[in-house]
């Protein structure tokens, strides 16, 4: 059997966005509203207090259901960055999920994948997620044959590992510092 390989696609693609809204109608009734049809809304009430509460748990469903495309494109740039019109920018950065809610208005809520540099421009904007950075790969040195390996240890989220069980010598932390300086060069001429 033959599979072939397959990288994860660096291509593009539009930002994706969520809308919740809250509708009034005659008779002091309202509607909630999504912009995704395949979504149940509750149907109209008077309880305006249960339709907010209801709008709100839906727009971080949505947040929390959607996983972050690391090469989304800027949501707010594709709409000419109108959430922010007092300040031009050029989106920049890699993509993260916000939720807008403005507190004042409290009708209308929104998910979407937008970049770095407009997250902080747009009102009411909360940062939700943000996509992983592409990690450097560098080759690890090579330990001596005659150097036992350390038993590996479980690994916690966040990338840390456990504590160290007894028996286990604490990691040695070698500084990074020397490794970061630049390198002088001589030309040899006696300055």
């Amino acid at each position: 059997m033959t599979t072939a390989y397959s990288e994860p696609s660096t291509q593009r693609i539009p930002g994706r966005a969520w809308t919740v809204r809250i509708t009034g109608h005659g008779g002091r009734t309202a509607s909630v509203t999504c912009s995704t049809t395949a979504c149940r809304m509750p149907p109209r009430s008077e309880d305006l207090t249960a339709l907010r509460t209801f709008a709100a748990a839906h727009a971080t469903a949505h947040a929390k259901a959607a996983t972050l495309h690391p090469h989304a494109y800027c949501h707010c740039g594709s709409q000419r960055c109108g959430a922010h019109p007092d300040t031009k920018t050029s989106c920049a950065g890699a993509a993260v999920m916000i939720l807008r809610h403005d507190p004042i208005v409290r009708r209308v809520w929104s998910v979407e994948e937008v970049c770095e540099t407009c997250a902080p421009l747009i009102p009411n904007a909360t940062v939700l997620a943000r996509a992983a950075r592409p990690r450097h790969t560098t080759k690890p040195p090579t330990t001596p044959a005659t150097q036992a390996s350390a038993p590996a240890r479980p690994g916690i989220a966040g990338g840390f590992s456990s504590a160290p069980t007894e028996g286990d010598t604490a990691p040695v932390r070698r500084s990074r510092r020397a490794s970061q300086r630049p390198r002088r060069r001589h030309s040899g001429r006696g300055y």
